[in-house]
């Protein structure tokens, strides 16, 4: 029997210690945008969101989640998924994470992203921006993120822009999503 082939990645974890001074506005031109909170999201719409965000990036760990962990998840109180919409539709996602604000301070970007057909729109920036604004509403001491290799490779650059900074990398290697049947379709190169 052939072994499952790998995929290896290093993980950036990032932070930020201070809201920033200004936050990107939103692109001038284009599809009229909004940016809304999702109240009482399904699993079913997480799902669509999170697949097809992440198909391109290697987003596989919330796909091996039963949909009861996934409603416990998207579900507390103290996480908020906030959509943005281009034109009408879906055009991208930031999941926010204040479960850990009461006991250690910090708030965490648990994920973010456009769907594909809206990367490259100079919508990351703005989408960004709002999710921290949101952030630091709720006054944490800091504000964590992580990103990987196998990400948008403006991903980085963009969180660093916006003022965090790497506190710590660590190198991972885990079965292929794709060669599993995790994931569908191609790989990504």
């Amino acid at each position: 029997m052939a072994a499952t082939p790998t995929v290896e990645a290093t993980i950036t974890f990032l932070e930020m210690r201070e809201a920033p001074l200004r936050f990107p506005p939103a692109p001038s031109g284009g599809p009229g945008l909004a940016l809304l909170k999702v109240e009482d999201p399904s699993v079913a719409f997480y799902r669509f969101l999170y697949n097809t965000i992440g198909g391109s990036w290697y987003w596989f760990e919330r796909r091996l989640l039963p949909d009861q962990s996934i409603a416990e998840i998207i579900g507390n109180p103290e996480v908020e998924i906030w959509v943005l919409y281009g034109g009408g539709q879906p055009a991208g996602m930031a999941e926010l994470d204040f479960r850990w604000l009461a006991r250690d301070g910090r708030a965490d970007l648990s994920y973010f992203g456009l769907l594909p057909t809206f990367v490259g729109a100079g919508l990351g920036p703005y989408l960004l921006g709002a999710a921290l604004k949101r952030l630091w509403s709720r006054e944490p001491t800091r504000v964590t993120v992580n990103t990987s290799t196998l990400d948008h490779p403006r991903a980085l650059p963009l969180y660093q822009r916006l003022g965090f900074v790497p506190v710590r990398r660590e190198g991972r290697r885990f079965d292929d999503p794709y060669a599993t049947g995790i994931m569908d379709g191609p790989a990504p190169p």
